[in-house]
């Protein structure tokens, strides 16, 4: 998943070398100064919270006598004069926006939340004073109407068309009145997602399950127990243990513990987030937020907002979106149901008279899984350290791209946790800095995600390297025993990294089209591809290793892991697919909600026909990904990129693994290439074709 940009209108990049205002003296603060840092990389080992509020307000006025001067220019208006100056402008506030906007989100803070919150509407208003610039946009449509006559290279066609549509799908041809309205609902939305976010974080560190019977916890391993022992004494429960509502504490707690009770209570808390009637209640706010989001589409001139946004996505309408739903709920629920009677029936084996509820599935699951396959998590683990995943990863990346990576501990970091790592072609040439952000902490939000302190480009003819980072919630340490992942969290640890190359490998000119800054249902082909060397037998067999023994992972274990390949993908596509229908009901309204989220979550549930036994992966009071984090009526992209990461990935079986053929093509035509063209032609340009729906059917086990 990518982080939220916080100027999308000008696309304006993340984190520069140098301010745009040279002259500006030394200061004591870091962020108006030049960064005299290794490869330009933040000083955080200088920032502190107080200096974002004035870095803030001075890159602010920078940013509007930059875009004031742009405006007023009295000579014609040209692609140097107004679409260069405009991709230009804006570096001491991009600079400044990624550090925060990383920071906020994975080492927070009561300061940074308040400023969070008192910047959200400022932002608003300022991406508005841009982009309802009537003199500003009177050149930029100039020069695009002229677009035919300048001999403009493709790169540059792209430019030029994104900076138009950025204006006019911001408000910029609409009229004074409708112009005032579109500024009051930017304000609201920007102050709504940021507190929904916040609401979500707060929840989920509000909760423990604090047990002080360990017969209670009967089922678990010793490596989670001792986990949540550790975490116990974090909190000051000497002698108990803790359990919390982050992923890697409350999934295994529910697929392992045999105390139905406590399974039940940890189950109530994750799935009420954001819906206890308290002060971090996020019903009401998501309810204004898709009323909000239908009223501004409305003012722009589209049906509903999923109109809006899938206008520049590669689905393009919600109708293919819907087909591509409704064709996948079909096999998938008729599985899951298949697998919520074998849970019955287990269940009644054991002579117990309940009926299968939610909390419920990952137990008996697991159960099933180890009777039909004899595999259990617990076995795995051991062959999934932090360390040799990651450096499976890595050595992925060596084989498909020639990269190369180099600890560097000379860099600063914002985390004693976070390692950074040079990343370089085969010959030493720099290709990027990569920061690693692994582990849960209460100041970090939930869930995995990439993003990035300086995206690439190119000046005076030079590439200037992108600087990225990766944070996930993965399993931590426990005394002397090294971090070990569960298999789905060698998954994301891929998946996350393969967004990283994608920032990482970015080779184009300009900013905002590098790396990417494409639309979200192309985005997450880089990432999701990549999850595939992860499963790969023969990929497994050289970076899963014993973490004590240096051993590989058994061929017997291997073998079962491929048995065991589709099951529970009833389970696993429904819960995704009914969240994704989800956040498609909530964006393809077309009169605003009159009922409470839970009313309106109840109905899109049942008309889909979803089972008791399932609830949506994200219900909608956490649903960051639509309410907070920039996938709104796009949640259906991880789906749509599953079906090119399936086909892409038959490019390289068809060949071999590790192809350099294949390879160069992927890298240069999608990795390579950013927001420089077209989702589907660079597809096509990759693979000769359009994707293949079979391939992912198949890898699913739903043909």
């Amino acid at each position: 998943m990518n982080n939220k940009q916080i100027l999308p209108l000008l696309m304006i990049s993340t984190a520069f070398i140098v301010s745009c205002d040279d002259t500006k003296q030394a200061t004591g603060n870091p962020f108006l100064n030049v960064y005299d840092t290794p490869n330009g990389v933040p000083p955080f080992d200088q920032i502190k919270s107080e200096h974002f509020k004035p870095a803030y307000e001075e890159a602010l006025r920078q940013h509007r006598a930059e875009v004031d001067s742009i405006a007023s220019i009295t000579e014609a208006p040209t692609f140097e004069n107004t679409i260069l100056a405009l991709e230009d402008a804006g570096r001491l506030l991009a600079r400044v926006s990624s550090v925060f906007s990383n920071l906020s989100s994975s080492t927070t803070n009561d300061t940074l939340k308040a400023l969070d919150t008192e910047l959200a509407p400022k932002l608003a208003a300022h991406r508005d004073n841009i982009s309802l610039n009537e003199q500003l946009f009177g050149r930029v449509k100039a020069v695009w109407n002229q677009r035919d006559s300048l001999d403009l290279n493709g790169e540059q066609e792209m430019l030029l068309e994104r900076s138009y549509k950025n204006f006019v799908r911001n408000g910029a041809d609409l009229s004074d009145t409708d112009k005032t309205a579109l500024r009051e609902i930017n304000t609201q939305l920007a102050e709504l997602t940021t507190q929904f976010g916040q609401n979500v974080l707060a929840e989920t560190n509000a909760f423990e399950l604090v047990v002080d019977n360990e017969d209670r916890l009967a089922g678990l391993s010793d490596g989670l127990k001792a986990a949540a022992a550790a975490t116990a004494d974090a909190k000051g429960y000497e002698g108990k243990w803790v359990f919390t509502l982050s992923n890697s504490s409350v999934m295994p707690f529910l697929q392992y513990a045999d105390n139905r009770e406590l399974r039940q209570q940890i189950w109530e808390a994750y799935k009420n987030r954001g819906a206890n009637g308290n002060d971090n209640d996020n019903g009401d706010i998501l309810v204004e937020i898709a009323n909000l989001r239908l009223k501004k589409a409305n003012l722009l001139g589209y049906p509903t907002h999923a109109h809006y946004v899938l206008e520049e996505a590669m689905a393009e309408n919600p109708a293919n979106v819907r087909k591509l739903l409704d064709d996948l709920w079909v096999p998938a629920i008729a599985k899951a149901k298949t697998e919520a009677d074998d849970i019955q029936k287990e269940i009644e084996a054991a002579g117990q008279g309940f009926q299968a509820a939610p909390y419920d599935w990952r137990y008996y699951s697991e159960k099933i899984r180890q009777q039909r396959f004899s595999l259990s998590e617990a076995e795995l683990q051991p062959y999934f350290s932090l360390s040799s995943v990651r450096q499976g990863a890595f050595d992925v990346a060596n084989k498909l791209y020639g990269l190369r990576f180099k600890r560097r501990e000379d860099m600063p970091t914002y985390h004693p946790e976070v390692e950074v790592y040079e990343v370089s072609e085969a010959d030493g040439t720099l290709v990027g800095i990569f920061y690693v952000d692994y582990f849960p902490r209460e100041s970090k939000r939930p869930g995995a995600w990439m993003s990035s302190f300086r995206r690439q480009y190119y000046e005076n003819g030079q590439r200037v390297a992108p600087i990225i980072v990766n944070v996930c919630n993965f399993t931590p340490p426990v005394g002397t025993q090294p971090a070990l992942l569960t298999f789905d969290e060698a998954n994301t640890l891929f998946h996350e990294f393969g967004h990283a190359l994608h920032g990482l490998l970015s080779d184009v000119s300009y900013r905002s089209l590098s790396g990417t800054s494409v639309s979200r249902d192309f985005v997450e082909l880089p990432s999701q591809v990549m999850e595939n060397w992860a499963e790969d037998p023969s990929v497994l067999k050289e970076y899963a290793k014993h973490y004590e023994t240096g051993e590989p992972i058994p061929d017997a274990l291997i073998a079962k892991l491929e048995s065991a390949g589709t099951f529970g993908q009833g389970f696993a596509t429904v819960e995704y697919l009914a969240s994704a229908i989800l956040d498609f009901d909530y964006h393809t309204i077309t009169s605003p909600i009159t009922v409470s989220a839970e009313e309106f979550e109840k109905a899109s549930m049942e008309k889909a026909g979803l089972i008791d036994e399932i609830i949506p992966r994200h219900r909608s009071t956490y649903f960051n990904h639509i309410f907070s984090g920039g996938y709104s009526a796009g949640y259906y992209s991880y789906i749509w990129a599953e079906v090119l990461d399936a086909d892409a990935f038959a490019a390289f079986k068809e060949t071999s693994l590790y192809d350099k053929v294949t390879a160069d093509a992927f890298r240069q035509n999608i990795l390579e290439r950013g927001g420089t063209e077209k989702p589907a032609e660079l597809y096509r340009k990759f693979r000769g074709a359009d994707p293949d729906p079979v391939h992912l059917m198949r890898k699913r086990g739903l043909d």
